[in-house]
């Protein structure tokens, strides 16, 4: 059986969760960030992820022809940059971004960097995380959100042959299992489920593209603003069940290496402006059966419902005109996602990239 199909012997859809989470989780590069803050002076790896579409072709071209039947199907799921209108308003822009420090996606394409220069109001995610001090201060007010607040540990969450792996999984990490022992399972394995290679990048300082033009922006003297808040996001992961949590947590351990595939994966499709094919392809590498419940709410809560949210505080800027609006690329496509809900709100919502 080839690497690109074994996967779906090994983890199942809650690991597929978590990755997907950096790119619709603006914390985890932070939380990333300190979590590796514990391993100064480690040397940055080398990120060694393939290309799984590409094995794919080779392999198992069935499979990927499948894939790109259903992400063919997903509204909107081409494009990085829209333009969206209001008759008696100057045209705003959205755009979609991945949030990695990888160099292939840092930097705005050429008619998006058009857009952006041009518009007077720039929205992110989140302002919280341009000010890493406030960050860890909306932390400390909520611990109960990211740590173990009730006397329990990691460990106590956990069997014996799970706590071991974890112990295992964390050596390999360089991170001491006591360090991370009140953390919550969420925070610890949306860190690990990054490749070395990018925590890495993270804890030197390097930035993502939504934090550079956030910090551009208030440079060039334009207004910044936030579509959510640091708590929100955090309230939002928190909500989901421990055990749905640990099982993530597991789950990602299990898929060591293949985590860098997936991220290269992920890239690929993001430089390709393909990004209604993720999801497609994360179903297509595990069984059906698998922890559809708990999957179904992580897309719920994290994807769907922070839709909602965006689109709706979205509206203010974009009723002024002259925004530039940057999130998550994965918050772009399908029948809840911003650009269908722009549209239903009544906007013009046309590719512009």
């Amino acid at each position: 059986m080839n690497r690109a199909i074994a996967i779906s012997d090994r983890v199942c859809r809650v690991a597929l969760a978590l990755v997907a989470a950096a790119n619709v989780l603006f914390l985890v590069g932070f939380l990333a960030a300190v979590l590796l803050a514990m391993e100064a002076g480690a040397a940055t790896p080398d990120c060694k992820g393939t290309d799984l579409l590409e094995r794919m072709r080779t392999e198992e071209p069935a499979l990927l022809a499948r894939i790109e039947a259903k992400a063919n199907a997903v509204p909107n799921g081409r494009g990085l940059l829209w333009k969206v209108e209001k008759p008696g308003v100057e045209a705003s822009y959205l755009f979609g971004t991945m949030h990695l420090t990888d160099a292939r996606v840092v930097d705005l394409t050429p008619r998006a960097r058009d857009a952006y220069l041009s518009a007077g109001t720039v929205v992110i995610e989140t302002t919280d995380v341009l000010d890493e001090k406030r960050m860890l201060a909306t932390m400390m007010e909520r611990p109960e959100l990211t740590m173990f607040t009730d006397g329990s540990t990691l460990n106590s969450h956990l069997d014996a042959d799970k706590a071991a792996q974890l112990g295992a999984a964390l050596a390999d990490r360089g991170i001491p299992p006591a360090s991370v022992q009140k953390m919550k399972p969420w925070m610890l394995a949306a860190a690990l489920s990054l490749p070395a290679c990018e925590m890495a990048r993270k804890a030197a300082g390097a930035q993502v593209l939504d934090v550079k033009l956030a910090k551009e922006a208030e440079a060039d003297g334009k207004r910044i603003a936030g579509l959510e808040s640091a708590t929100d996001q955090l309230e939002a992961m928190a909500s989901l069940p421990i055990d749905f949590h640990i099982d993530g947590l597991i789950a990602t351990l299990k898929l060591g290496d293949e985590l860098d595939d997936l991220f290269e994966t992920m890239i690929v499709l993001y430089e390709r402006e393909e990004v209604g094919m993720v999801w497609p392809l994360f179903q297509a590498a595990v069984p059906e059966a698998a922890d559809q419940s708990g999957y179904a709410a992580f897309e719920e809560v994290m994807i769907t419902r922070r839709n909602r949210t965006m689109a709706a505080e979205a509206a203010a800027f974009l009723d002024e005109g002259n925004s530039f609006v940057a999130v998550g690329a994965l918050h772009l496509p399908g029948e809840e996602g911003l650009v269908a809900l722009l549209r239903k709100a009544g906007y013009t919502v046309t590719p512009a990239g």
